[in-house]
């Protein structure tokens, strides 16, 4: 048993699962989870609450609520050795279970894949997951996803800002590992570390999802329309799709400090001074807005820079990615299929200077460097289960 406690949160009695229903009529699978870090408690809160009040009889197929990082919850720390939402990666993955020794996060992990393959095999339905955060800094809630078009769709029906692109500049969060299998996968950042409001931010989410899944019937949740209006007013009735464009990577031993006050989403000119990293001051290079800027001691992402994308590009990608106009590229010099399952390119580094970056992004391809000369370059579409959600209302 976890005891999961913090200064505004009561505290926790639970288990790996918080709770799963089981409803008496077909539906989708759907599977939250919450503290993937042991100080981000919000989550957690809302979905204790939510399964006391879910029962079978209104439930349509299955839902489940999963702890994270059961250890550093107890601590309330991020983590304890290594951070669980950065080990998510093919490599690490087929490691474990030859590892002698694993640490903290590794054992978390170990179970949570384990749990993880155990649902997938023995439901069916279409799948949803949803992973619930705060951040250090103040926010209006947000929702943070891999660029697929199943996610694009699925998330717009939130009345909250959606960011794209996390991909590139994160490697091996749990989300983009589910993604990576074809399902519907989101974070929800729904606001402070220790605000009030983030949780009930995270329960608003909790029932919105349950209604856009069909999981429950919106007409038998009674505060839907209260559920609807607290994001739409947190969010300051913002619901632009934004793209990251930079993170600033703190340096294993960078002395970094975040110059104090900035929130998500505020609008930061080029040369305003952002924070100092070795006592030098660090400057803004964008006209555009910062985005989970650094306030706790832990974490190796300074902060982020996001521009918003006009929505006739998010409607041209589209439809690009539906005729796969992405295999004129591997006729090119230099491209080439990673393998015969084409959900991966491999680009000469030479090559993509003649290339626009937001041309591999209109295409859907998010890169990850694989060595000094050829970058790797992902496409969601290309494993995306469209067949699974192509009957939906929201697709």
């Amino acid at each position: 048993m976890t005891q999961v406690k913090s200064k505004s949160i009561t505290k926790i009695t639970t288990n790996r699962i918080i709770g799963k229903v089981q409803g008496v009529k077909k539906g989708p699978t759907v599977v939250f989870f919450a503290g993937i870090h042991g100080n981000e408690k919000a989550g957690v809160t809302a979905l204790q609450k939510a399964f006391k009040e879910f029962t079978a009889e209104t439930i349509n197929g299955t839902v489940y609520g999963i702890l994270g990082n059961l250890k550093a919850l107890e601590k309330n720390q991020r983590y304890l050795e290594e951070d669980l939402n950065r080990i998510w990666t093919n490599n690490q993955l087929r490691n474990i279970p030859h590892k002698a020794n694993l640490n903290a996060e590794e054992k978390e992990q170990k179970e949570l894949f384990a749990l993880l393959h155990h649902i997938i095999e023995n439901h069916s339905g279409s799948f949803y997951f949803i992973d619930f955060h705060t951040t250090s800094s103040k926010t209006l809630p947000f929702i943070t996803i891999n660029d697929a078009i199943i996610n694009r769709k699925f998330s717009s029906q939130f009345p909250v800002p959606i960011v794209l692109g996390i991909e590139e500049y994160l490697n091996g969060p749990m989300l983009s590992y589910i993604n990576a299998l074809g399902y519907v996968s989101l974070g929800f950042e729904s606001g402070q570390h220790e605000e009030q409001e983030a949780i009930v931010n995270c329960l608003s989410f909790i029932y919105l999802t349950m209604a856009f899944t069909k999981a429950i019937d919106s007409t038998k949740i009674k505060d839907y329309t209260k559920y609807y209006n607290q994001l739409k007013t947190a969010s300051k009735k913002q619901d632009k799709v934004f793209e990251i464009v930079y993170l600033h990577t703190i340096k294993q031993e960078e002395d970094f400090k975040m110059k104090n006050g900035f929130k998500s989403f505020e609008d930061i000119k080029k040369n305003t001074v952002l924070a100092t990293s070795n006592n030098k001051p660090v400057f803004s290079k964008y006209n555009a807005k910062i985005f989970m800027p650094l306030y706790q001691a832990k974490g190796k992402e300074g902060y982020f820079i996001i521009k918003s994308i006009a929505p006739f590009f998010l409607k041209l990608s589209i439809v690009l990615r539906r005729i796969k106009a992405d295999n004129f590229l591997a006729m090119l010099p230099g491209i080439f299929w990673e393998n015969e399952n084409k959900n991966a390119l491999i680009v000469n580094l030479k090559v993509t200077r003649f290339f626009a970056k937001s041309i591999f992004h209109l295409l859907g391809y998010r890169n990850q460097q694989a060595d000094a000369t050829h970058l790797k370059l992902y496409n969601r579409e290309r494993v995306s289960k469209t067949e699974m959600y192509k009957d939906e209302k929201w697709y």
